[in-house]
């Protein structure tokens, strides 16, 4: 049997430092994706410094200790209206409205169509507006209101047949109040 004698790499086909400038081309290349992740995980961590702040700015904590701050003391009488009506603001923004939506539309049926909306924030009121197709539905969505653990003291303030309709739909006022514990 003849033996076979393998050479690893072939002489003729070698070229002359291909093998020095793959490798400094491959570290070139991990330099600039290494840079590159750098710059990313210090943008990421930026945001989530951002967003820490922004949170910690927004939270009911921090807003009592802002709106209980004596740095206005010696500040004109003008001065503090704009400041309560600021906090009054602040306190309709940080209310939980999701839920008392949900609680109103969950009290709502079909034939029930709410046209109006006045919330008063100060003295946790609501006021509704809206026609119903009949007065069995009406008492049954202020009865629904009522049920809700939202609301306190749901009650109808006034109500008009529409001669005008074909169905002769009901427009309605309701007033009620909502409780924070829920």
């Amino acid at each position: 049997m003849r033996s076979l004698r393998l050479k690893f790499p072939y002489t003729g086909q070698q070229i002359p430092g291909v093998d020095w400038l793959c490798f400094f081309i491959g570290l070139i290349i991990l330099t600039g994706v290494l840079y590159q992740f750098k710059a990313t995980k210090d943008e990421i961590n930026d945001w989530n410094l951002r967003i820490g702040y922004i949170e910690n700015k927004q939270s009911p904590e921090k807003m009592m200790k802002l709106r209980s701050d004596t740095q206005f003391q010696g500040a004109s009488p003008e001065v503090h209206q704009e400041i309560k009506d600021a906090n009054v603001i602040l306190g309709s923004i940080n209310f939980p409205w999701e839920a008392l939506f949900d609680s109103i539309e969950n009290a709502t049926s079909k034939d029930i169509a709410l046209l109006s909306f006045l919330p008063n924030v100060s003295k946790q009121s609501l006021r509704i507006g809206g026609e119903a197709r009949n007065m069995s539905v009406l008492l049954n969505f202020v009865e629904a209101m009522e049920h809700e653990t939202i609301f306190v003291n749901a009650h109808l303030l006034n109500y008009k047949i529409k001669k005008s309709g074909a169905q002769q739909p009901i427009l309605f006022q309701i007033t009620t109040s909502w409780s924070e514990e829920s």
